[in-house]
This record gives structure tokens, C-alpha cells and sequence, in this order.
């Protein structure tokens, strides 16, 4: 009879909490629930939105399906006049900043007849809709190295590996001792290897760290740092977000953001840019991705992080203001 080993250095401690999404397939990253999903449905073709990580088109593109695109609207919406949906087209559906109500859902599972894949990688703590496939990613909400959730009900009959995440480790564990720029590059490369990993089950690495979060505690954290941005910005915000428990970051529009994102930057405020492949683009895809300010309201900063990234922001605006 085969034994585990038995002696020896300590692990990581084992945590027995609940994960937040009992009942999903769980999988090692985003990517890998898409992936996982066109092949169980049989997808041929898809409509996904031009405002978008570069990994969606590629995971399709390895897939073997035809993508077309469409235009978002400013208030984070499919813009319907540019899909034209043709029998058997799937459609993707961005829950952008958790800013999708129910009925934006629902009326997009309409257009397309039900085939639709909808994406909460922005939105961890919404709960998914009935009969909807649905896919959450962890590592963007929470220090963990991977991991993804899907609901569906169609299933895959091989049998997945189960994916190993030391790997992604690094840069998580690193941070903690020596700050973030220390080990960029190690974060990078970690990124970069999502995109050649197969699809796999989520680590155990994975599920024991995720059972070790106060999932209500990050959740209010969010809403309270939201909140609290969005009292102090929103008069100077061309979009009016919505708060809700869990929100991913506080989305700020303004003309030009660049020269502002690159100040914030340099007194070590990271705002990114999402997505850099789309700020090129023509049309509302290009001007979200270039001219939105996300800014960070996770559980990790309190009232006076984000009085001090408001004040820093408001000084700026002020600044352009006054030279023009």
C-alpha cells in the first residue's frame, strides 16, 4: 500500500473555509473556462466585443473559431447595430466593471437565442444567471496565482490534468517583502505563460488558498472604497459607475488620459490601461481603452489610500485645467 510522505518540512497550512463558487467547474485561469466552453458546445463562430483583452481573440483563434466583432456603447452595452448575428453565432458578453444590470443580460441571451458566453471576469461576487454559462477569474480580485470558474451545464468527457501553480507564486509571495516593482518581471512572465497553458483543473494550491478569504469582508471593502471614490470624483467622471458589493475598480473617464495616467504612475499610483491592444481602435472600444483611469479600490487600501489617490487625481485634472 502506497503512502503520502510523512515527516519532513512544513507546507503551506492547510485553510477549511468555502470557496465563493461551490457547484462551478473550477479550472486553472479565465482562459481555460473559454476554451473549455467552445469545445463542449461545439462553438463555430463568435461575436466578441472590439474593447477586449488580446487573450479571448487568441483563445478563439487556437479554438479553430471564426471571430467577428462589435462595437461597445459608452455605457459599457453591446452596441447591437454592429452585430449581425447569423445562425449558430455565439456572443460574448463583457460585464465590464460589474456594470451590466440583469436585464442587459437577459436581452443579450435573447438576441442571440441563448447562445451566449458571459464574461464576470470584472465581477467575481456576482452570482451567475440560470442557464447562462458564465465564466470568473480569481487572480483578479485576490493574491492568488490562477485559477478560474465556470458555470454550465455542458461538460467535457476527457479527463482534465490538474494544473500546478507554484509557478504563478512568485511574484504574489514577493511582493509581500519587497513591493510590487521589485517583481514586475516575474508578474509579466507569469502572464505570459496563461496563455500557453493547456486547459486544466485548478491547482490545490489554488483551492486551499481560496478557501483561507473573508469573502464578505473583501466584498465590503470594495463597496467601501468605491463608494467613498466615486463621492469624491464623480462630478468630474464622464461615466456615472454604479456601485456594487465586490466592484473590480472604479472606472474614471477623461479626455486624453494618458499624460495623467503616466503622472499617476510616477508617484506610484499603477493605474493600467485595459486593454492597450484596443486603444488604437476606432469608435467608443478605442476611447474606453485609452481615455479610462481604473482606479485600484480593492481590499487592501483603506479611507486615506484613497483620499491620497482622489487628492493626487482632482491635482492633476487641476492642473491640465489651469494650463489650457
Amino acid at each position: 500500500m502506497h503512502h503520502a510522505e510523512i515527516g519532513g518540512y512544513l507546507e503551506l497550512e492547510h485553510f477549511d473555509g468555502r470557496e465563493y463558487h461551490e457547484g462551478a467547474v473550477c479550472l486553472n485561469a479565465a482562459r481555460s473556462c473559454l476554451l473549455y466552453l467552445l469545445e463542449a458546445r461545439g462553438v463555430q463562430s463568435i461575436w466578441i466585443p472590439m474593447y477586449l483583452c488580446d487573450s479571448v481573440g487568441e483563445s478563439c483563434k487556437a479554438a479553430g473559431v471564426a471571430i467577428r466583432t462589435y462595437d461597445v456603447t459608452k455605457d459599457f452595452k453591446p452596441d447591437y447595430h454592429t452585430i449581425n448575428l447569423t445562425a449558430g453565432d455565439y456572443l460574448y458578453l463583457v460585464d465590464y466593471y460589474g456594470q451590466l444590470d440583469k436585464k442587459d443580460v437577459l436581452a443579450a441571451r435573447d438576441a442571440c437565442e441563448g447562445r451566449l458566453v458571459l464574461d464576470e471576469v470584472q465581477a467575481f461576487f456576482r452570482r451567475p444567471l440560470p442557464g447562462i454559462d458564465t465564466i470568473y477569474c480569481c487572480r483578479k480580485f485576490f493574491g492568488v496565482p490562477d485559477g478560474g470558474y465556470l458555470y454550465t451545464d455542458a461538460h467535457l468527457e476527457r479527463k482534465l490534468p490538474q494544473a500546478r501553480s507554484s509557478q504563478h507564486m512568485v511574484h504574489v509571495l514577493g511582493r509581500m517583502d519587497d513591493g510590487a516593482n521589485a517583481h514586475y518581471g516575474e508578474y509579466s512572465a507569469s502572464e505570459r505563460l496563461f496563455g500557453t497553458e493547456p486547459v486544466a483543473a485548478m491547482s490545490e494550491l489554488t483551492h486551499n488558498l481560496l478557501r483561507a478569504i473573508d469573502y464578505q469582508a473583501v466584498a465590503d471593502a470594495r463597496l467601501r472604497n468605491f463608494s467613498l471614490v466615486s463621492e469624491r470624483l464623480g462630478s468630474r467622471n464622464e461615466l456615472a459607475p454604479i456601485a456594487r458589493p465586490g466592484a473590480y475598480m472604479y472606472p474614471f473617464l477623461t479626455k486624453d488620459a494618458s499624460p495623467i495616467r503616466k503622472a499617476m504612475q510616477q508617484r506610484k499610483v499603477y493605474v493600467p490601461t485595459l486593454w492597450p491592444g484596443s486603444a488604437s481602435l476606432e469608435g467608443m472600444s478605442g476611447r474606453l481603452s485609452r481615455d479610462i483611469l481604473p482606479l485600484p479600490i480593492d481590499q487592501r487600501y483603506g479611507a486615506d489610500d484613497m483620499t491620497y489617490m482622489c487628492d493626487l487625481l482632482l491635482e492633476l485634472l487641476d492642473e491640465r485645467a489651469d494650463a489650457t
